[in-house]
């Protein structure tokens, strides 16, 4: 199973649009975005995923009861949540959050084998005892410069962090 992570789109259009045609172009399974999507407006480009969509709103993200109602215009169904996602994906435990506040706390319960979180736009991505930490970066390019997102393929055991733009590797880690 591959899944395709994004955060911090901040309506960056030309960006979004990047990021679903990549995720569309490697057969990902299903797509987690770590929140700042921003407007429900953006459900017009994000809809194009040929996938599932899972997301959590993050601090930047208003009109959550629109965002809500327009969940239905995505083909593949969609799901939206509050401050944090605790699910399973492909046989492994996941925590989806944006803020990383509790994030060394939430590390250290050893609940989960993958922590996605977002906010800081700022690709992070190491194992810490069998926890792999994730931050893909920022699909809108503003704090770090780089339109960024990830691919997590559980079959492989490998998190590879890319840039949108040119498809080169940023980052990579086999959790094996």
């Amino acid at each position: 199973m591959k899944i395709g992570v994004l955060s911090d789109t901040h309506e960056d259009v030309r960006g979004i649009k990047k990021a679903v045609s990549a995720f569309n172009a490697a057969d990902v399974s299903v797509v987690i975005h770590a929140g700042d999507i921003i407007s429900p407006i953006m459900v017009k480009h994000l809809k194009e995923l040929k996938m599932q969509f899972i997301a959590v709103f993050g601090n930047n993200d208003g009109e959550k009861n629109l965002w809500r109602k327009r969940l239905g215009e995505f083909k593949n169904g969609a799901h939206l949540h509050e401050r944090y996602l605790d699910t399973e994906l492909g046989g492994k435990k996941f925590l989806l959050i944006h803020e990383p506040d509790l994030l060394d706390s939430c590390v250290a319960s050893a609940r989960y084998d993958f922590i996605v979180y977002g906010h800081t736009h700022v690709v992070d991505l190491r194992k810490i005892g069998e926890t792999v930490i994730l931050n893909p970066g920022e699909v809108c390019g503003l704090v770090t410069g780089k339109s960024t997102a990830a691919i997590i393929d559980l079959e492989k055991g490998v998190t590879t962090v890319f840039l949108l733009d040119t498809m080169a590797t940023v980052a990579e880690l086999n959790a094996k």
